[in-house]
């Protein structure tokens, strides 16, 4: 028998094996709602703006959690790219163990500390803690320290399904809040009295701030330099990232589990014999923007996934001082190999430009599901 007759018969036995797979395919919708996102009232924004000012400290204390076996890519290390290129507060990447932090879906980084270590340095500890989506939502540690910081007086910033985390420590019960569409419903159910919040991008509440998926990352970090430093310093930093705006719309109805999202998904996972794996050269002073956002996308077309590779084992500092552990010490690798992260473009750019780019290698319909995992406004309503 043929090779892409066994491949053809293991799908038919794999199809027929899904009986009820049909049906619940068909129940999803067949596309995306058309959905606007509608504007939100200047008193709004300016409470959400009021909400984050430091209070503790002139120039604040910003702590990055994160465990060492699995912390959501952009949620790590975007937050600490931009608070550190604005250069408005100490920010620290911690981990609740020593050694690195193994980032999914792609990258390592040696944090700066423990939380531990943090602790015995700050006893009265950070103004802000960003919280990334992580493997373990209620992970001990994680937990009682988040606990322990907000006693302290820190404000805690969930960064999309980072929320869930914030929620098993119990800070936003009776508060409202969003996180990452996909999440949404498991938040709920394990923190009931959570008041959501749709059509935004983020959403504050006394000591507390949750965002959308990913990408929102982006648009937080923004309204908090903003929050921190003025509109003029969010300004220049928006316009160094590439942004135009950053406020706090979103259209929360375009982002649901569909037909096409799922068929596609399982159109990929199933081509097992076509798996790809890029290579992302590391470089010194490196942005980390365009970094985590391309590493981040080509790892979830469900076709494809990058892996990070630098001349030595050693570790590569980027712009702002993240040090990246190389996944591979390699010179150099085939050009048919290698995406490229962009370094002559804004960092903002970088994603539209590996969306397209994922689009022209694999389909339109996988560029959409990276842009609905990463609850990216730009790239959905474009499509």
């Amino acid at each position: 028998m043929s090779k892409a007759c066994l491949i053809w018969c293991g799908i038919g036995l794999i199809i027929l094996s899904m009986a009820g797979f049909g049906g619940w395919l068909l129940s999803l919708p067949a596309a995306t709602a058309a959905a606007v996102a509608p504007l939100v009232p200047q008193e709004e924004a300016d409470a959400m703006l009021a909400s984050l000012r430091p209070s503790k400290r002139e120039r604040p204390l910003v702590a990055v959690i994160g465990i060492n076996d699995a912390t959501e890519t952009t949620d790590y290390l975007v937050p600490t790219s931009i608070l550190r290129r604005a250069d408005v507060a100490d920010v620290t990447m911690l981990a609740t163990d020593a050694g690195p932090v193994q980032l999914y879906p792609a990258l390592a980084v040696e944090p700066d500390a423990t939380i531990a270590e943090f602790d015995a340095a700050h006893p009265e500890g950070a103004d802000f803690i960003i919280v990334p989506a992580m493997s373990h939502d209620d992970d001990p540690a994680v937990v009682a320290w988040l606990r322990a910081q907000a006693e302290k007086g820190a404000t805690v910033i969930g960064i999309c399904a980072g929320a869930k985390v914030v929620g098993a420590a119990g800070l936003l019960d009776g508060k409202r809040a969003t996180t990452h569409w996909y999440y949404l419903a498991e938040m709920l159910k394990r923190s009931p009295t959570i008041r959501y919040v749709a059509d935004r991008r983020m959403v504050a509440d006394e000591g507390v701030a949750t965002t959308t998926g990913i990408s929102a990352s982006l648009p937080m970090m923004l309204t908090l330099i903003e929050a921190i430093a003025g509109r003029a310093k969010a300004e220049a930093v928006a316009h160094d990232l590439g942004l135009e705006q950053w406020d706090a719309r979103h259209a929360s109805a375009a982002f649901r589990l569909t037909r096409p999202f799922a068929t596609t998904v399982l159109a990929n996972r199933m081509a097992v014999w076509n798996r790809e794996e890029f290579g992302i050269r590391l470089e010194p002073g490196m942005d980390e923007v365009s970094l985590a956002l391309v590493a981040d996308a080509w790892s979830r077309t469900y076709r494809s996934h990058a892996t990070s590779y630098a001349g030595s084992p050693d570790t590569v500092v980027t712009m702002n001082g993240i040090r990246i552990v190389p996944d591979r010490a390699d010179s150099d690798r085939p050009e048919e190999q290698r995406v490229s992260t962009f370094p002559d473009r804004k960092p903002a750019d970088a994603l539209d430009l590996t969306l397209d780019t994922i689009a022209a290698r694999y389909g339109a319909g996988t560029a959409n599901v990276v842009a609905m995992q990463l609850e990216y406004p730009h790239h959905i309503a474009s499509r």
